[in-house]
């Protein structure tokens, strides 16, 4: 890391990050995930000399906004971070509250080993930034992704429909914007993705994307909510809600239960929080029943919900300490990540095949089933393990994640279609089963933010704008 301190503003860290390139957001991307793989399994990357560090947050709140203040210290090997940022309270976004509302606003300062002082950034975009950027992670593995239904019109919903039209624009066909108001954000929601220049909708492939929102207040506001939901690929929810967003049953009956989704819930950081109702939660992660499963034909249950900290989302996230979830129910997104590949396998009836194309050509190398890794807590043995792109060994000084100490999730095994399945195909169905519950099966995904995220896209954004010229540069600070 170069010498000097680094400025950024929010307007000069959007302009960098709205400018970004495929490639270079897949740049982005890949040092996310190393640090969240890193994290997870105490696995050394890149000869790495030491571990990731990340201390738990501290949280002070405001009586008299009602807003709640975070202290989020991290570290690597290569540099340390601190951000401060101030949430506004779910009260301050409800149109009969007079507390002041306002957006996340908050300042991360980046240090070199030594402790010198190398970058400050504004916190507001960067926040929303780095958590859709994780959520990406598992968005670009799915097979689906023609409609897209986001909670939410902040910055955490812009990004997450943002990087969603950048990486998998050429397959969305619809996004439904779902919001508690019409208000002011939700309208310049819509603004800036219909003010988008037209040749970066072309050359993302989402010239002919339609975008809708609802409200409450229309006539028929519960039958469009439920289609809007039920029809969804992906989901995102992005609001500071106390209470779930849509009844469960729109996803637990066995109607809706038949199609897949990647469900994203990013808004509950404290334990009075809720966007996703715990039927829904508990569905996901209850005893596989194989001839419930088999006479239905649901779509693929992986047994499990993802979360970016083991630890933060026990404490945190209110519909998983509601529902009373156990870390056996939990893997962190950091064992994830890294999963090179997916086995080839035969196409389902649906499946669209095309959509695949999008992905890295990278995620399509065979998988090596034959080495233990950090997912055998999910399948329970070293036999069964989908292989990690670097080996699990463990930083000497890091102890392995929680979630890689508990006992094993177990995924349920896929059903024979016809009755010429041999034990061949049943051991490969099984085997490739971890790939195709992150393809097409239901996936939630929980995330209450990790400091380590700040870190590792901080001092990415430091280089990139630094070589272009973006910020203001501070020598001999």
């Amino acid at each position: 890391m170069s010498s000097g301190l680094t400025v950024l503003t929010d307007q000069q860290i959007r302009y960098v990050l709205e400018n970004l390139t495929v490639e270079e957001l897949e740049g982005f991307r890949s040092e996310l995930r190393q640090t969240l793989h890193q994290y997870s399994t105490g696995a050394q990357i890149n000869g790495d000399e030491g571990p990731l560090h990340q201390p738990d947050s501290i949280s002070i709140h405001s009586k008299a906004t009602g807003a709640t203040t975070l202290w989020m210290p991290s570290s690597s090997p290569g540099a340390h971070a601190v951000k401060v940022i101030t949430l506004p309270s779910s009260a301050s976004h409800d149109s009969n509250s007079h507390k002041p509302s306002s957006r996340p606003t908050g300042a991360i300062t980046l240090f070199s080993p030594s402790g010198r002082p190398v970058g400050l950034l504004d916190a507001s975009t960067l926040t929303a930034f780095r958590t859709a950027l994780a959520s990406a992670c598992l968005l670009v593995r799915r097979d689906h992704v023609r409609t897209v239904t986001v909670f939410g019109s902040g910055e955490q919903a812009y990004w997450h429909v943002r990087l969603a039209l950048k990486l998998r624009g050429s397959t969305i066909k619809q996004v439904n914007i779902i919001n508690r108001k019409f208000s002011d954000a939700s309208k310049e929601l819509l603004k800036r993705f219909y003010q988008a220049p037209s040749s970066i909708k072309v050359a993302e492939g989402w010239a002919s994307t339609e975008f809708s929102i609802l409200t409450p207040q229309y006539k028929e506001y519960h039958r469009l909510l439920a289609e809007h939901v039920s029809s969804a690929d992906v989901i995102f929810c992005c609001t500071p809600s106390t209470v779930p967003l849509f009844d469960h049953t729109i996803l637990t009956s066995h109607e809706g239960r038949r199609k897949g989704r990647l469900i994203v819930a990013i808004g509950s950081y404290t334990p009075g929080m809720r966007e996703l109702p715990v039927e829904l939660l508990k569905q996901a992660t209850k005893p596989h029943e194989e001839k419930h499963f088999h006479f239905h034909k649901h779509a693929i249950e992986g047994g499990v919900v993802v979360v970016d900290t083991l630890d933060g989302a026990l404490k945190e996230a209110g519909e998983i300490i509601e529902a009373g979830l156990n870390p056996r129910q939990l893997v962190e997104l950091g064992e994830l990540v890294m999963i090179q590949s997916i086995v080839n396998s035969e196409e389902e009836p649906g499946v669209d095949s095309s959509s695949t194309l999008a992905l890295p050509s990278a995620e399509f190398e065979n998988l090596d089933l034959a080495s233990p890794s950090a997912m055998s807590t999910v399948y329970g043995s070293t036999d069964d393990v989908t292989k990690l792109s670097h080996p699990s060994s463990r930083a000497s000084s890091r102890a392995p994640s929680p979630s890689s100490r508990r006992k094993s999730a177990t995924f349920p095994k896929l059903h024979k279609r016809t009755s010429s399945y041999g034990g061949s195909r049943e051991k490969k169905d099984k085997d490739n089963h971890l790939a195709r519950w992150l393809q097409k099966g239901n996936v939630i995904y929980e995330s209450v933010g990790l400091g380590l995220m700040d870190l590792a896209v901080g001092v990415e954004l430091i280089q990139f704008a630094r070589e272009r010229g973006v910020g203001t540069h501070i020598e001999g600070f």
